[in-house]
């Protein structure tokens, strides 16, 4: 009887072992990480709302205020003013805004035309692959930063030229990767199957293949937010990124510098919601990695 209720118990837990290691990463979710990107969307969609104040209008009765801790400060402006007059806060929002906007729409235009240049040159091979790769070499050998001064000085600093800068150099990382999955997978027997079958190349990429790197450009585009937040605040810090007076976190920074004595907190806050929304995104990418591979969920 003993016996009997041991090879149950053993029984019982083979099924529900594949049950509990696939929701395991659910589990291990970084929640803080997930708070802090879910407050930072929050407050940028909600920035008319999070806040009362205008991100440009001027005070200058206000200027250089400190924080609420420190003397001088009020809760009024909790983290203090700009030599402007313009509440710090309310600024670092509103910047949000911009970074999420560059991000988003950097990456799903470089994303997109990055994992269909890559699926296209997986596939096809020979020329085809051979031509689109050195165009994506060439395109990762040029700095991103003189690429962006350079649409600058032809387009005019805005924020359509950071998303084109940043998506013309983004693409060719998609392309890279995804080209890699695309090349085991055309080998494949269900890809066979679909030629003799005769599908199309198009259909045989959309339907056969793109499902298949989904997951890979998902887990890519996670953990290319952080990156692309960098460059667009060392755009703005260098002036080729959205002009004043919208506000952006590396402008903040680089407003800041002449104070930085006197008035740390100019650029210490921007600095921070950089740093803090970064490594939010970063640590979310990785979790998102190993919860959408197939070998770490049954490790």
């Amino acid at each position: 009887m003993a016996v009997d209720n041991v090879d149950s118990s053993v029984r019982q837990e083979a099924v529900v072992s594949p049950t509990r290691r696939r929701f395991e990463g659910v589990r291990r979710a970084p929640l803080i990480p997930l708070m802090i990107i879910t407050l930072v969307v929050l407050t940028a969609l909600l920035a008319n709302v999070v806040t009362s104040y205008s991100p440009t209008d001027i005070s200058l009765s206000e200027r250089l205020r400190p924080p609420f801790w420190e003397k001088g400060g009020s809760l009024a402006h909790p983290l203090g003013t700009d030599p402007m007059g313009r509440d710090l806060l309310t600024r670092m929002i509103y910047g949000a805004r911009v970074s999420l906007v560059v991000g988003c729409l950097g990456l799903i235009v470089g994303g997109g035309v990055g994992a269909a240049l890559g699926m296209i040159a997986g596939y096809a091979g020979g020329r085809v692959d051979a031509f689109l790769m050195r165009v994506a070499d060439t395109t990762l050998a040029f700095p991103i930063i003189l690429f962006a001064i350079l649409l600058v000085v032809i387009l005019g600093g805005s924020l359509l030229t950071v998303v084109i800068a940043v998506a013309l150099v983004l693409w060719a990382r998609y392309a890279r990767v995804i080209r890699g999955e695309v090349l085991s997978l055309r080998e494949r027997d269900f890809v066979s199957q679909a030629r003799i079958a005769g599908c199309s190349p198009a259909r045989i990429i959309l339907v056969h293949i793109f499902p298949n790197v989904l997951n890979t450009l998902v887990v890519l585009l996670s953990l290319q937010v952080g990156w692309v937040i960098i460059v667009e605040a060392s755009l703005s810090f260098l002036g080729a990124g959205v002009p004043p007076p919208t506000p952006t976190w590396g402008s903040m920074i680089a407003e800041g510098r002449d104070y930085i004595a006197s008035a740390w907190w100019l650029s210490f806050f921007p600095g921070l919601a950089i740093l803090v929304t970064v490594l939010a995104f970063n640590l979310f990418g990785d979790w998102l990695r190993d919860a959408l591979d197939p070998t770490m969920r049954q490790l």
